[in-house]
């Protein structure tokens, strides 16, 4: 019987877990732990699916090379945590789950824009000191007259694309590839253009070496003061020091992130008593009463994780069985 290994495993993932290992007659081992820390249990499993932030050590990849595994399949979008040179160099065919649910994400990103047009952070933040005053300057914004700007219009903008239309903002949209089924619903614009109007800049692309510090200080000076950013993608695409610096000095009003330089330290982690000393970054962003943060949790719904765990598993199964995934990821 075939034999997969499934690290990161959460609780609420296991229903479809065991759910997929039924209609399939495999058997799925699960473990909490990173494959960093469970790479003994791949010695007697024919597949391996993962899910984590953090880099995998440089040395696992001829480690599970030699125990004679021939694949890795994470069950995200992300792939930036997996050195592919080095995987395919040792033999291992890498997969990912492209797009487990673009209505997640485009929901959350939806819910973070309202807030900040609704200026809930400063609620929330007064409230939580039993201060229930409200100021002139916390007068929000109606979303049918504001104009929202995507920055990277795939599967997922494209879809909150679709939602902020139905409910009557204007929307801008900046990508290498414009999309023409969209016509009617995204006027696509230069990315100076797009930030020098929109008064909330959605974020929705892939870190990849184009991507990466795509927002820094030139651009922050480019939105209008009053402007909200809302970061649902990946954290490096933002120069964190210099959105702290914006936030601080006024250029920008505010900003929602889901994802953010430093989380893979954070993010799923309980930091109650350890705090945030080691990310100082993080620290401050946590500190301000203008940031939303959130432990990327856009993707963390029903359909998503049920899509997340059976995609995976079809990968993997299918380069066990001989044949190619349409998710292999090539250099």
């Amino acid at each position: 019987m075939t034999k997969i290994l499934m690290t990161s495993v959460r609780d609420d993932e296991q229903a479809a877990i065991k759910d997929y290992a039924q209609k399939n007659n495999i058997e799925i081992i699960t473990t909490p732990k990173l494959i960093d820390e469970a790479v003994d249990l791949t010695t007697d499993v024919d597949g391996l699916v993962i899910q984590q932030r953090s880099r995998l050590p440089e040395d696992i990849y001829a480690k599970l090379h030699a125990i004679g595994l021939k694949q890795i399949a994470t069950r995200t979008a992300g792939f930036d945590m997996i050195n592919i040179k080095e995987a395919n160099a040792n033999g291992l065919t890498v997969t990912n789950v492209p797009a487990y649910s673009p209505r997640s994400v485009a929901e959350f990103a939806l819910m973070q824009i309202f807030r900040l047009l609704r200026k809930s952070y400063r609620f929330d933040h007064q409230v939580a000191q039993n201060d229930y005053r409200w100021f002139s300057d916390e007068q929000s914004v109606e979303i049918h007259t504001a104009t929202i700007g995507i920055i990277g219009v795939g599967r997922i903008g494209g879809t909150l694309a679709k939602l902020l239309k139905a409910l009557g903002a204007t929307v801008l949209g900046y990508d290498t590839n414009p999309r023409t089924d969209l016509d009617g619903i995204v006027q696509f614009v230069p990315k100076d253009e797009l930030l020098k109007r929109a008064d909330i800049v959605s974020l929705h692309v892939d870190l990849n070496p184009t991507s990466k510090g795509l927002l820094t200080t030139k651009d922050f000076a480019l939105m209008k003061p009053t402007a909200g950013l809302v970061n649902a993608s990946r954290g490096p695409v933002v120069n964190t020091a210099d959105l702290v610096d914006a936030l601080k000095n006024g250029t920008i009003a505010a900003a929602a992130l889901d994802t953010f330089e430093g989380e893979e330290t954070v993010a799923a982690a309980d930091r109650r008593e350890k705090g945030l000393d080691d990310q100082p970054l993080v620290k401050e962003l946590h500190a301000m009463d203008n940031v939303i943060l959130t432990p990327h949790i856009a993707f963390f719904t029903n359909l998503a994780v049920q899509n997340m765990v059976d995609f995976s598993l079809d990968d993997t199964l299918a380069i066990l069985n001989g044949k190619q995934s349409p998710h292999e990821i090539k250099l």
